[in-house]
């Protein structure tokens, strides 16, 4: 009776662990990871994730967690129904400068597994970040050196040749037109 019982409680586990969902088979993002560019400093801007439920049935974000305190997420609470798009943005506040990587983590019900989205970019000073934006709206100027002094040159006409008659090719030599130049 034991060894019935032990079997049984082994099944139903293995089956429950099977049965389990992933994240990818009930949501699909537009993108996975947003790169912000570049961002001056102090001046934290928000990025959307769009998700797409992509199951028969309604899906609910249950939570969307920042990996930091220094970023700031919001999702849609409502169920998002089959086929409809929900988001999760995310606003990172961009005190330090340098490259940064934050991630977000969706959790969605029903569903055990964590899906991960990131935002990446580097932050600027501000004086950095101003001189960048000048550089990058600024159309580019190119050098080139100073003009190279060439002599004059006269300009000439040419006068086309002519002929009094017309000869066949294959009976008598023929003369080759030549081009005369005159002064202007």
């Amino acid at each position: 009776m034991k060894q019935i019982i032990l079997s049984l409680t082994a099944l139903v586990l293995t089956t429950a662990l099977f049965a389990q969902r992933k994240a990818d088979e009930v949501a699909k993002f537009v993108t996975e990871t947003i790169d912000q560019g570049k961002l001056k400093q102090n001046n934290p801007e928000e990025v959307k994730f769009t998700v797409t439920n992509i199951t028969k049935e309604p899906l609910i974000i249950e939570l969307a967690s920042p990996t930091c305190g220094c970023t700031i997420g919001d999702y849609t609470k409502t169920p998002i129904a089959p086929g409809s798009t929900g988001y999760v943005s995310a606003k990172f506040n961009a005190a330090n400068v340098g490259h940064f990587t934050k991630s977000i983590s969706v959790k969605f019900a029903g569903v055990d597994e964590v899906k991960s989205v990131t935002i990446t970019g580097d932050v600027l000073t501000a004086e950095d970040y101003d001189k960048w934006k000048a550089e990058s709206a600024a159309p580019a100027i190119v050098k080139t050196p100073a003009a190279v002094a060439t002599p004059a040159v006269k300009s000439l006409k040419l006068k086309p040749a002519t002929t009094s008659k017309v000869i066949p090719a294959k009976s008598v030599k023929t003369k080759k037109p030549v081009a005369t130049a005159t002064k202007s």
